[in-house]
């Protein structure tokens, strides 16, 4: 199946480099360019896209802004935001605004165009040790700033998931893949995924990044559960 992707970045240059380096995979391609946040929607209702590549910063409406009105639809397409910096806190937000990942700018053209097929294939592009990394620079500081009411906001929600959804949502807090949960808790991989599903529809969140973002809300890793 061929991957369609919509590149939305402000520097022309940088558009022109990703659609040569993407458009040379035999299942992607590249359905149109956009400039700017604002030209987004539009794109998507044209050219139907399965994958959106977004640029963080540009000049109207920035990629974070563009992100959360579109994983707001229903059907919207998987959103990669680029970045520049992997610790940069405005990545937790196009994270929690659904996005399934971000890459580096001057990431290897070769792990790019994977980040777009896995993520094409409903697998984020964080690895769990990626996770992890993003957590430990990222989270604590807008947790800080937050206070107690996203963490009690977290643990409610939390608290309507069932026994066994509860300890896989945990698990994917601590950024174990399906194969690490299915060991860890003895339940087969099937299993595991049907739980990450179910964690996912009786939260009302959009990819397992998001599950481990609110774990680390909950504060509940830290208190060794």
């Amino acid at each position: 199946m061929t991957v369609r992707l919509l590149v939305v970045d402000d520097d022309p240059l940088v558009r022109a480099g990703l659609a040569l380096m993407l458009g040379g995979a035999e299942d992607l391609e590249i359905v149109g360019e956009g400039a700017d946040g604002a030209e987004v929607q539009e794109l998507v209702d044209r050219l139907a896209p399965d994958v959106v590549l977004m640029d963080i910063r540009m000049p109207a409406v920035d990629g974070l802004t563009a992100t959360e009105r579109l994983r707001a639809r229903p059907g919207a397409p998987e959103v990669v935001v680029l970045t520049t910096f992997h610790a940069d806190e405005q990545v937790l937000r196009a994270l929690r605004a659904g996005a399934a990942g971000f890459v580096l700018k001057d990431t290897p053209p070769a792990e790019i165009v994977d980040a777009v097929r896995r993520v094409a294939a409903g697998d984020p592009v964080l690895s769990p040790a990626v996770t992890r990394q993003l957590m430990s620079h990222v989270v604590g500081t807008a947790r800080d700033a937050a206070g107690d009411p996203r963490r009690r906001s977290a643990l409610a929600r939390l608290e309507t998931l069932a026994g066994r959804e509860r300890e896989v949502a945990l698990a994917v807090g601590r950024g174990q893949s399906n194969a690490e949960i299915s060991a860890s808790l003895y339940i087969s991989v099937p299993t595991v995924k049907t739980h990450v599903s179910r964690v996912l529809a009786k939260l009302g969140l959009n990819n397992r990044v998001q599950i481990a973002l609110l774990v680390h809300d909950a504060e509940l890793l830290d208190d060794g559960a």
